[in-house]
Order: C-alpha cells, then sequence, then structure tokens
C-alpha cells in the first residue's frame, strides 16, 4: 500500500511539474508570437520599433564572455577539489562550504556587490566587463559543483587502469577522466549558461540598461531577460515584452539542444 502511495505521488509530481511548465510555454507562445514583427529584429533600438536585436546580440556577448571565463576556472577546480585537494583539509572543506553558499545567494547580493566593486570601485562604470564578472561570480558555483559530481561519479577503477597501462595523472585526467565526465560538466555548464540568459537584477546594476549594442567592453547594454523586464515595467509595450519572452524561450531551447547534441557526441567517441 505505501509502494503505491508513493508512486501515485511521484507520478502526480511528475504531472504537476511538466503540466506547469507546458502551460507557461504554452501561455507565452499564444500571447507572444502575434506580435513577433520585422520591426522588433531591427539592427537600431528606437522608441517607435522597440528592437530587441540589440539585447539579443547583448545576451551572446554576455553569455560568451561569462563562459570563456567561468568554465575553465570551474572545471579546474572542480578537477582539483576531487584529484588533487586532501578530502579532510580544513581548507578544502572551507571551499566546498562557500561553493554551495555562493550558490544560495539571491541574484540581488551579486548585482550589489559587483555595483560597488566593478562599477564603482574598479571604475568600470556601467558595462559590458562589469556585467560578465558579475555573473561569472554567480555561474562558478554552478560549474564547480557539476564538475565535481562527474568527477566523482567516474570512480577510481578507471583512473587505476589508466594508471597500471603506464598513463600518468594529468595524462589519466585529460585523456580518460575528462572525457567520460564531459557529459555531466557541461550539464552544469547549461545550468549556468540559463541562469546567465535569465538573470536580471544582477545586470541592472552592472551591465545597465542602455538599448543600444555596446561597442566595446566598457560600454552599457541591456540582456534579453531585462530587455524583457524593462518593457513590462514601462506597461506601454506588454505585447513586445511578450515577443521578446518567445524569443528568450527559443534562444533558451536551441542552447539546450545544442548542449545535448555535443555532450551525446562527446559520448559517443565523437561518432
Amino acid at each position: 500500500m505505501a509502494s503505491k502511495l508513493m508512486k501515485g505521488l511521484v507520478y502526480a509530481s511528475s504531472v504537476f511539474t511538466f503540466g506547469m511548465l507546458g502551460y507557461l510555454v504554452i501561455y507565452i507562445l499564444i500571447n507572444g508570437v502575434r506580435f513577433l514583427t520585422p520591426s522588433l529584429f531591427s539592427w537600431q533600438y528606437s522608441t517607435s520599433n522597440v528592437s530587441m536585436m540589440p539585447a539579443l546580440m547583448t545576451t551572446l556577448m554576455v553569455v560568451a564572455g561569462t563562459l570563456l571565463i567561468a568554465t575553465p576556472i570551474g572545471v579546474f577546480t572542480g578537477f582539483y577539489l576531487v584529484d588533487y585537494a586532501d578530502r579532510k583539509n580544513p581548507v578544502v572543506r572551507a571551499i566546498g562550504m562557500a561553493t554551495d553558499t555562493l550558490a544560495g545567494i539571491p541574484s540581488i547580493i551579486y548585482g550589489l556587490f559587483g555595483m560597488l566593486f566593478f562599477v564603482i570601485f574598479l571604475e568600470f562604470q556601467f558595462s559590458l566587463i562589469a556585467g560578465i564578472l558579475t555573473v561569472t561570480i554567480m555561474s562558478l558555483p554552478v560549474i564547480i559543483r557539476a564538475t565535481e559530481e562527474a568527477l566523482i561519479a567516474t570512480g577510481m577503477p578507471i583512473r587505476q587502469a589508466s594508471y597500471a597501462l603506464g598513463a600518468g595523472k594529468l595524462r589519466t585526467l585529460f585523456k580518460v577522466v575528462l572525457p567520460v565526465a564531459m557529459p555531466g560538466i557541461l550539464s552544469g555548464v547549461i545550468l549556468a549558461t540559463g541562469r546567465i540568459v535569465g538573470e536580471t537584477a544582477a545586470l541592472m546594476f552592472t551591465l545597465g540598461t542602455a538599448t543600444n549594442l555596446p561597442g566595446s567592453l566598457f560600454a552599457s547594454g541591456r540582456t534579453l531577460s531585462l530587455h524583457m523586464y524593462i518593457l513590462s515595467q514601462e506597461g506601454r509595450h506588454v505585447n513586445e515584452a511578450y515577443a521578446t519572452a518567445v524569443v528568450l524561450l527559443v534562444f533558451v531551447l536551441v542552447i539546450n539542444a545544442l548542449s545535448t547534441l555535443v555532450s551525446k557526441r562527446l559520448a559517443g567517441g565523437g561518432k
């Protein structure tokens, strides 16, 4: 009886979760697709066309810049914590606790820190580089934790087999362990990308809200999520905000699909 009850709760939870997800997606599509017009994809923003193209390109810049910095740092940190550091060392435990703590901090706190440190103290002003560095700090805990879990899941036997064949530790990690752990690491990168794309509060205080495409790392701009928030807050362009939500949804789905495809190819040995 208890097993049937638990099974029923699992099915009910699954149906509720996918039902809510489906409802949100359908609601966004119904309210946004009909307002997608060519003027929304103009290269230059104006009060008449309310173009989202500069925001879309800025989003790509923020995602690319953040992952370029956060991915190698997060992956190498994960390798250090799993394969080099002593898990009983107080410093290692402190790093793990700090990682978990940073993952749970609200994004508005990151935004305030980024504004005080990058924007004001380092005098970057509201700029692309200030936004990228802020969301890099936000993304690192996700990538580090995902890398740790993926490396731990590979187990010691695969490492010991490589050592027995005469491979060194560094060669074992990069030639044997990394390909096996890559799908798990990419899952963390995907989660980090989703957080970057959907971030609003932290970027509002660091990237700024300029409507034009940033001409340099020290120029201001806005991402798609920030663009959608500003349009809906103004109350004059709610329809365009729904249209932006559709593009943002498609953007996330495309990124997830590409990441899943790459993960499968890597897991299959590139076949």
